[in-house]
């Protein structure tokens, strides 16, 4: 690796390349002295942060779903990047003052994708706020509790897997039942924040620094207090969500002997791949579940599809998955919305699937 390189205030491109070889590398010395010299050279720690660690870090997941990385290499991957971004926050580039108010930064219940959240804290911090930041996976009674503790302003909740919407949501109305305004942020709202504003969210942040310019240009009005989750979706009335979820470990297995019958090869799997099969069917009933509590097809549909992307980098034959959705949809036959939803991304993969069989054997 070419440790010679010296980024500049005007190039964080070659931070970038440097920083992603170190990454993909493991080298975590080689990173945290890029970030440091950069710093040193007069890159704003903003832009560091934002410009660099964070394209570095979506470069990740990407190579990650394309099968370039493992799980184990992501993993240490991000770590090297939290610690970056530890090195960073004490750097005398990055020493600021609280002048502003306090904030609290965590992400939902349940959330183990911290590193969106670190960035964004870290920017508060740098642009003059006192920032709690929390953490992953912060179970709500523990949330409301430190808000009690400490009063803060505004409540900044991240979220990064859609199947953590429903705690979310559960998340965003608690801290709003004590006079505390939420901004919400992470992949899981949508590229637009449809979900931020369907869960009733006060406001929603693209990415860390609209999210802090949000912030910065004025403070959000204290929410009404008296607020139900129930009053966003009225359609759980049918409780489709509720049923589908308590009923997860039986749909899972009922599912997974089906497919053993269709495709008798999988009598063959040994243990690990039994169980590799039972946790993609465990997440197929999770967005499902999910997409029934937002009413919201295009979801489960979009999850499908990327699921079949996925398995087909892995050299998964990703044709198992239209009949574990009609097995799927055979012990749901009394749920109407979850039979639709259901059906839309059978058909998405039978058409897909049939395209792809006609034109490899034309």
């Amino acid at each position: 690796m070419n440790t010679d390189l010296r980024p500049t205030r005007s190039d964080p491109a070659l931070l970038v390349a440097g920083l992603w070889e170190a990454v993909f590398a493991g080298d975590e010395h080689t990173a945290t002295r890029l970030v440091l010299r950069a710093l040193d050279d007069g890159l704003a720690p903003e832009s560091v942060l934002l410009d660099v660690i964070a394209p570095v870090q979506a470069r990740v997941g990407e190579e990650w779903a394309a099968n370039r990385m493992s799980v184990a290499q992501e993993h240490a991957a991000t770590a090297i990047n939290d610690r970056a971004v530890a090195a960073l926050s004490v750097h005398p580039a990055a020493r600021t003052v609280a002048r502003r108010g306090r904030i609290t930064v965590a992400c939902v219940d349940g959330e183990w994708h911290a590193l969106p959240a670190r960035l964004l804290a870290e920017v508060l911090k740098l642009r003059g706020w006192h920032v709690d930041y929390l953490g992953a996976q912060v179970p709500a009674p523990h949330l409301i509790a430190h808000l009690h503790r400490t009063g803060p302003e505004l409540v900044a909740l991240s979220s990064s897997i859609a199947t953590r919407l429903p705690t979310a949501h559960a998340a965003i109305t608690a801290c709003q039942a004590v006079g505390v305004p939420v901004l919400v942020g992470g992949a899981a709202f949508g590229p637009d924040g449809r979900y931020a504003r369907l869960l009733g969210a006060d406001a929603w942040g693209a990415d860390a620094r609209s999210a802090a310019d949000q912030v910065q240009h004025g403070p959000l009005p204290r929410p009404e207090t008296g607020h139900q989750t129930i009053d966003d979706l009225p359609h759980l009335d049918d409780q489709e969500y509720t049923l589908v979820t308590r009923t997860r470990t039986r749909l899972v297995r009922s599912v997974l002997h089906g497919l053993e019958a269709a495709f008798p090869t999988m009598r063959e799997y040994d243990d690990l791949q039994r169980e590799h099969t039972a946790e993609d069917l465990a997440h197929i009933v999770d967005f499902l579940a999910t997409a029934l509590y937002l009413d919201d097809v295009d979801l489960f549909v979009d999850f499908v599809t990327w699921t079949a992307a996925i398995l087909t980098a892995r050299g998964v034959p990703a044709h198992s998955l239209p009949p574990a959705l009609r097995l799927l949809s055979d012990e749901l036959k009394d749920f109407p919305r979850a039979t639709r939803v259901l059906r839309l991304a059978y058909d998405g993969q039978a058409t897909t699937i049939a395209t792809a069989t006609a034109r490899n054997h034309p």
